[in-house]
């Protein structure tokens, strides 16, 4: 169902611009959770990933064009739909590829859920970027990790900007929150915990222990701290990352990356 809109007070759009992250997870009432996908890809991943369509927002130019596909495999759903100029003053920003679909929020899975018959996860905690939460929802689809989980204190991965970023990777791994007492409900199931981070203690990387471990929780910290010493103490294993030039460390993107390369179940 083609909506053609010509100004920004239309009702149903307000999805796309004036809603905030925080009002679009509607934590009072998580049923009616809403997240924005842009880009007809990764709108296509989301579709082969089950999610629901509720509506779309796309150029007129692109709606017999890149968007075509999409709106067929939509259904009767709205799709509105307006000039380049007026889209970009509704959201605040130019289309990628010119298109956005609103669509439903899964139900949250457990932690339980996220490990059972899992040999390989990463726990990300405390990263707020929206480029490396995409980046490593990325990696770790591309490198074997069977789960993320996330603390509360970390970035959406449902950000419209994580999910571009991660191009729908977050719709092919399983994820979700990490409870307060997260790290011991891990040990609890079989992990060991492998804290990334520079201390004394610390072991390399390609030690072989850590590639023996049935299974191991790739922990990754904030960009600017890392991780704290409360999580480092707790750990089963803290683990570095050997530098050169005197570099002390990697961007959390690129460190996930290569820890889910070395550390790859086997």
């Amino acid at each position: 169902m083609i909506i053609r809109i010509e100004s920004l007070d239309i009702k149903g759009v307000e999805v796309f611009a004036s809603l905030t992250e925080a009002q679009l997870r509607n934590r009072l009432d998580p049923s009616q959770a809403i997240f924005i996908a842009e880009s007809p890809k990764v709108i296509g991943v989301a579709l082969d990933a089950g999610y629901q369509p509720l509506s779309l927002l796309c150029e007129e130019r692109h709606i017999t064009g890149d968007a075509s596909g999409i709106i067929a495999r939509c259904g009767d759903i709205p799709v509105y739909t307006g000039s380049r100029e007026l889209l970009a003053r509704l959201t605040g920003y130019t289309l990628t590829r010119g298109v956005l679909c609103a669509m439903r929020r899964p139900v949250e899975k457990t932690t339980e859920e996220i490990c059972e018959g899992a040999r390989r996860i990463v726990v990300i905690d405390g990263v707020v970027d929206t480029t490396n939460i995409g980046a490593i929802f990325r990696s770790a689809a591309a490198l074997g990790i069977d789960g993320v989980l996330l603390t509360t204190t970390s970035c959406d991965p449902l950000n419209r900007r994580a999910v571009r970023v991660s191009m729908g990777s977050v719709f092919l791994v399983p994820w979700g929150w990490l409870p307060a007492d997260g790290y011991r409900r891990l040990q609890q199931l079989g992990f060991k915990v492998a804290a990334m981070a520079l201390t004394d203690d610390s072991v390399s990387i390609d030690d072989e222990r850590l590639m023996a471990e049935p299974r191991l929780a790739i922990t990754m910290g904030t960009e600017g701290d890392g991780l704290s010493a409360g999580v480092i103490a707790e750990a089963d294993y803290v683990v570095r990352i050997p530098m050169s030039h005197c570099v002390d460390s990697l961007n959390v993107a690129a460190a996930s990356a290569l820890a889910f390369w070395q550390l790859r179940s086997r």
